[in-house]
């Protein structure tokens, strides 16, 4: 593509600020990892390539070394690293939007080495990222420039034509390259400028709090450790999360040293740890290198067990893990990073027993929380069971109570009814616990009359008595003397 006296090479100012902004993340890669990190629609690797020089002559990156990969022919080739110098990084730490002092070191060494071990990292970030491939408008160039991959049924070369080529789909990908750091520490003593001994450095940390994920902390395994030593790396993460910092009030509490870096999460408990393996060998071998690490972090990720009878004298027992003080490890190969994305099912967390999700990998279904749920619902149950026998026994006593109406109401109608006085209708015979004064000079019972009648019905043995009874019952039997 023709330049310029100022951009010899043709390179777009869009161009250039990607390349500050993927080194400034990843410190070194070839122009073709950048591509693939930043604009993999861009048919070919030249028109990063052509911004790296442009940014050459600025003074704002260099290359010191090289790194070897295979290309999709199957044949070796050598590529290229890029890295920034010290200009190089304030300009991406502006074009980042972070302050110069957290942009780390320019990777020279690392760079001179081949950066096998951050190659891997830009790789891992990738694979994380998924950037969609945007349709490009090829541009014509002074000379051909080979194509880095081809679409299917495209002729190879240049394509000058206004229609834009679009790149092949990708799965979804999680953030993006400003929510990356590389070679973060994180000090389990001492400052972040000046860390403690065995502080861990971590290889990749991303912040994606707008998908749910405050904070991961990323580790990148080529397979050269050995899983003890890999390990040992988990102990140095657990040890820097349970680090805290002094309140800033005299009433408030400790505060975890990595909340006031990354924020909290939602739930309890530490951020994820996910151990990436990047070297590709059998899924025999797979296998057994992530169950060694799993045996021997165990302590680290497992939680406290709890087990208990959930109420007083039940025979039935529950249980649940509290996993506050646990370390979430996930792990995953790169290449199933690459094929389903950070979303799909290519995470293992340790404790579980399948390849999950993110959102699965990440959740506690055997943690308090579940135990609460379960209780609750006990809770429940049992509140239905003691309000189904409270109704149960009222009605055993409604139906109790009506039957022992019943029985008196058939035995009232089975007795016989008490004799009455033929005159007044009363009781024939007073009642044994009550004095009756008529009962001691009434007539002797002739089993029609009361006593209080008897003695009415008498003859009267007086004049007075007679006159009385004229006059009170008219008794027109005995007429006037």
């Amino acid at each position: 593509m023709g330049g310029t006296k100022r951009r010899p090479y043709g390179s777009t100012a869009k161009t250039r600020q990607m390349v500050l902004a993927a080194l400034g993340v990843v410190k070194v890669a070839t122009a073709e990892q950048i591509r693939q990190l930043m604009c993999p629609g861009t048919a070919s690797a030249q028109t990063v390539r052509n911004a790296c020089l442009d940014l050459g002559r600025d003074g704002l990156v260099e290359s010191l070394g090289s790194a070897s990969r295979t290309n999709a022919a199957g044949n070796l080739v050598s590529e290229k690293l890029w890295n920034l110098t010290g200009p190089g990084l304030e300009a991406a730490a502006a074009v980042l939007g972070r302050p110069a002092r957290e942009m780390g070191g320019s990777a020279r060494g690392a760079a001179r080495a081949g950066a096998k071990h951050a190659v891997k990292v830009t790789d891992t970030i990738t694979a994380f990222l998924q950037t969609p491939p945007e349709p490009t408008r090829p541009v014509p160039r002074k000379r051909p420039q080979p194509a880095t991959s081809t679409p299917t049924g495209a002729p190879a070369g240049d394509d000058t034509s206004a229609a834009p080529a679009a790149g092949p789909e990708r799965p979804q990908g999680l953030g993006q390259i400003s929510s990356w750091a590389t070679e973060v520490v994180l000090p389990v003593s001492g400052t972040l400028a000046t860390p403690g001994k065995n502080s861990p450095r971590a290889d990749a940390v991303l912040t994606a709090p707008e998908a749910g994920l405050p904070v991961m902390f990323v580790e990148v395994d080529n397979g050269t450790e050995n899983p003890v030593l890999l390990s040992s790396k988990a102990a140095r993460y657990r040890e820097f999360f349970r680090r805290t910092v002094k309140p800033t009030t005299p009433s408030g509490k400790p505060t975890s040293m990595w909340e006031t870096l990354y924020g909290p999460l939602e739930g309890k408990g530490y951020p994820p740890l996910a151990i990436v393996f990047t070297k590709q060998v059998g899924r025999a071998a797979m296998n057994n290198r992530i169950n060694s690490v799993m045996r021997l972090t165990e302590e680290h990720w497992a939680g406290q067990y709890h087990h208990f009878a959930p109420s007083y004298g039940s025979d039935e027992c529950d249980n649940y893990t509290d996993y506050a003080d646990a370390v979430p490890i996930l792990v995953t190969t790169l290449d199933r990073l690459r094929e389903h994305g950070p979303l799909g099912p290519v995470w293992f967390r340790f404790g579980h027993s399948t390849w999950q999700t993110l959102t699965d990998a990440l959740d506690n279904p055997d943690d308090e929380r579940a135990f609460t749920r379960r209780q609750r619902r006990r809770d429940q149950l049992r509140k239905q069971q003691r309000e189904q026998e409270d109704q149960q026994r009222e009605r055993e006593r409604h139906e109790a109570r009506e039957r022992w109406a019943a029985q008196e109401a058939a035995a009232k109608a089975a007795r016989d009814p008490d004799p009455v006085c033929q005159e007044c209708h009363g009781p024939l015979e007073s009642s044994p616990f009550e004095y009756d004064p008529w009962e001691e000079e009434a007539p002797p019972a002739d089993g029609v009359h009361c006593a209080g009648c008897r003695s009415q019905l008498a003859e009267p043995t007086s004049r007075f008595g007679r006159v009385i009874r004229r006059l009170v019952n008219g008794d027109e039997h005995y007429p006037r003397r």
